[in-house]
Parts: structure tokens; C-alpha cells; sequence
């Protein structure tokens, strides 16, 4: 009897054993997607009337925060540097009003593997203009769908993306900046606090939510010349049926107007991807940038675009060139087209 018991024994062991490397197995298979439902979720969640056009220094804007907080949690990325929690605080004086205010950078981490210590940025502004009553104007929540919550919907993808998929060598650092609209605030604070020759790119989002001049399955890149980051993305994107191109509005001086420029005056390779014909919107900087007006699936398929694109840097392959900028670009912000 005593022997059946222990054969009892080893069979249960066995059994289980061979369940738990099946669990294990399934957890281990967890296929990396970027999907139109996951991003619709993200777009319409801060893009929506509850936060109140996220202006930094708000309620609107600390609802904002805590969904992407939250959202990094989920997805499972680490603080950085020496953050407690995914919140870089601090305290500027606004230039208009020349109250100060304290806000955050939302920051998470997804660490390398071979090259821990080189690191590739993944931002876009998660800050747009509040609420603004006008005369005559029946809305007015200033939504910022398209400027910027396609942008950080992106970064929230990308960053579940390459957590399923686990193959980065380098370490990824997610951003969603705050006090972008108030002149680069946000990633200005976060430039001052680095070692920039350990950044090898930038990869930054803003207004990815409509089909560029440029045509269906393209997007577009600032600064296309001042490194070789874009002609890496065009080769990785050979053959996929998506296209990036130069930004075809040289006289908007658009490189400088996103939170890459606060990057790029460091010699970071940071260029910002956008699928909007800015020079026809509607919309850029108007109570009508909701939710509704953007297609999903421009946003679905430029955040693949940029996955693919971008996957030799994250994967250590391939190192941009850096930016090299005059002094007379080393200086003030320009200022965004009203």
C-alpha cells in the first residue's frame, strides 16, 4: 500500500509539473499586437469631456496623469532612475500668467537587455489648452484629441508592444511630457537631468490621427536631414507598405515646435512622427479636435509603422547620427503656430 501511494505521489507530480510548464509556456507565447480596439480605448479615455482639456496645472490634466500612470502599471514597466513612482515632479513659473505651477512627466521604464545603458525615447505631450469660453462658441473644451492624446495613445501601445514582445536590447523610456503647449516645459525639465551621449534616439508623437498630403499608409518626419534616423525607419519599413517621408512643411520650422527639440538641442537624435496635413487642419487648436474626427485606423497603422520602423534602434542594430544644430538653434524656443 505504501508503495501505490507513493506512485499516487509521483503521478500527481508529474501532472502538475506538466501543467505548470504549460501555464508557463502560454505566458511565455503572449503575442506582441498593436490593435484599433486597445487604441480607441486610449484615444477616447483622454480625449473626452471628463478631462477637461488636460491644461497643465488642472483637475482635467491630473486625471490624465493617472490614467497613464495606471496604464504603465498594468503593462508592468519600472519607475525610472531614481523616481519613487512614475511621477517626475516639479515647479516652473508660467510665462503669461507668471503664476508657478507644479506638474509632472509621466515616465516608465522597459530595461534592456544587452545594452541597458543606451537609451531610446518614447514621448509625445499628454497637455493641451483646457477650457476657453468664447462668445458665440458653444464648446468649449478644448479636447485635444488629435494634439496630443493620438500621440500619447501611441506611446501606451508601443509600450505594451515591446513589453509582449521582449526583445529590446536597449532600454525604452516612455514619456508622456507635460507643459508642452506652454513652450517644451516638460521636456526641457526632463533634458536638464540627463547624460544626453546615453540617449541614442528620440522617438516622439504628435498628431497622428488623419491621412497626411502625403497619401493613406504614410506618415511624416521633422527634421528628416539632421540625422540618419529617417533613412534607418524608410529601410526598416521596406516592403511593409507604409511610407515616411521629409516633413513637407519646411517654413513651420515644426522640428523645433515639439517636445524632440528640447532632446535634440542636446544631440539626441529626436524626431517627431506626424500623419496630419497641418497646413489645412481644422481642427489644430480649435474646440472641434475630438475623438471623432480622427480614423483609427491612420493611428492603428502609424503606430505599427513606428514599431517596424524603429525596431533596429530598439534592437541596437542600428545607431542614428547625432543632431548637430547652429548656435542660433541652440537658443529660444519657437513658438507654436496659433
Amino acid at each position: 500500500m505504501k508503495k501505490l501511494n507513493l506512485i499516487y505521489i509521483a503521478l500527481f507530480a508529474v501532472v502538475f509539473s506538466c501543467k505548470e510548464k504549460v501555464k508557463a509556456s502560454k505566458v511565455e507565447k503572449k503575442i506582441a499586437t498593436i490593435d484599433s480596439v486597445t487604441v480607441k480605448k486610449h484615444l477616447y479615455t483622454l480625449a473626452s469631456d471628463d478631462m477637461e482639456g488636460r491644461m497643465t496645472g488642472t483637475p482635467g490634466i491630473e486625471k490624465a496623469a493617472k490614467y497613464i500612470e495606471n496604464e504603465f502599471k498594468r503593462i508592468g514597466l519600472k519607475t525610472y532612475d531614481t523616481l519613487k513612482d512614475y511621477r517626475q515632479t516639479f515647479t516652473f513659473t508660467n510665462r503669461r500668467t507668471k503664476e508657478d505651477i507644479t506638474t509632472s512627466n509621466i515616465i516608465g521604464v522597459l530595461e534592456g537587455k544587452s545594452k541597458k545603458d543606451e537609451y531610446v525615447i518614447v514621448s509625445a505631450h499628454y497637455d493641451h489648452l483646457g477650457i476657453r469660453k468664447k462668445e458665440g462658441q458653444l464648446d468649449s473644451i478644448y479636447n485635444g484629441a488629435n494634439d496630443d492624446a493620438s500621440g500619447v495613445t501611441g506611446v501606451l501601445a508601443l509600450a505594451e508592444y515591446f513589453k509582449d514582445k521582449g526583445e529590446n536590447e536597449r532600454t525604452i523610456v516612455f514619456i508622456a511630457f507635460t507643459a508642452e503647449e506652454m513652450g517644451l516645459v516638460g521636456s526641457t525639465h526632463f533634458g536638464k537631468g540627463i547624460d544626453a551621449s546615453k540617449f541614442i534616439a528620440g522617438i516622439n508623437l504628435e498628431m497622428i490621427g488623419k491621412v497626411p498630403n502625403s497619401g493613406p499608409n504614410t506618415a511624416w518626419l521633422s527634421g528628416f536631414d539632421r540625422s540618419d534616423f529617417g533613412k534607418i525607419v524608410q529601410k526598416n519599413l521596406e516592403g511593409s507598405g507604409y511610407q515616411l517621408f521629409a516633413d513637407p512643411y519646411p517654413k513651420y520650422n515644426l522640428f523645433f515646435r515639439s517636445d524632440n527639440a528640447s532632446l535634440a538641442r542636446l544631440g539626441v537624435p529626436a524626431h517627431t512622427f506626424s500623419a496630419t496635413p497641418i497646413d489645412i487642419d481644422k481642427d489644430y487648436h480649435q474646440a472641434s479636435d475630438e475623438a471623432e474626427t480622427l480614423n483609427m485606423t491612420v493611428i492603428t497603422q502609424t503606430i505599427k509603422a513606428v514599431a517596424k520602423g524603429t525596431e533596429s534602434i530598439i534592437n541596437g542594430t542600428d545607431t542614428p547620427t547625432r543632431v548637430v544644430l547652429t548656435e542660433e538653434e541652440m537658443g529660444g524656443k519657437k513658438k507654436k503656430k496659433e
